[in-house]
């Protein structure tokens, strides 16, 4: 089983798979609305919007949408994705790709279940949770 994260955007959603794209790695597939049954639904200026997009990283895959205007919610207000990093340089470089324009809620440190562990809200308002998983005799 697996759990894929979607995000749903105003019109944002390419220049955002980008941005997590070049802070966690992997490739971009998109599906326009121009390029699906639903291309007469929407109004022209739309058409080459994302009807649905994936991600496909190491960290894992992550999908995100346009909603046209009637139907797009606020982004980063009802989740928190969370990325587990294998190494110090990892989880640095990933929290200082995604904070990039956007902003430090919490910033890396030690907590008491992680060596190293932030929060941040990035430049569309997604909420993320970056941690540093090393076996706990490490950071007691």
């Amino acid at each position: 089983m697996k759990l894929n994260p979607n995000l749903v955007f105003n019109g944002i959603a390419e220049p955002a798979l980008e941005h997590y794209r070049d802070a966690l790695g992997g490739d971009i597939e998109i599906m326009r609305f121009a390029d699906s049954p639903a291309a007469g639904s929407v109004e022209p200026d739309w058409a080459d919007k994302v009807i649905y997009g994936t991600l496909r990283s190491p960290a894992g895959n992550l999908n995100a949408m346009d909603a046209p205007p009637d139907r797009g919610g606020t982004s980063g207000d009802n989740f928190v994705l969370g990325i587990e990093t294998e190494s110090r340089s990892q989880v640095d470089e990933i929290f200082s790709k995604l904070s990039a324009g956007g902003a430090v809620t919490m910033p890396l440190d030690k907590t008491f279940w992680s060596p190293r562990f932030g929060m941040l809200t990035d430049k569309f308002g997604i909420k993320w949770m970056i941690n540093l998983c090393e076996p706990s005799s490490s950071h007691e």
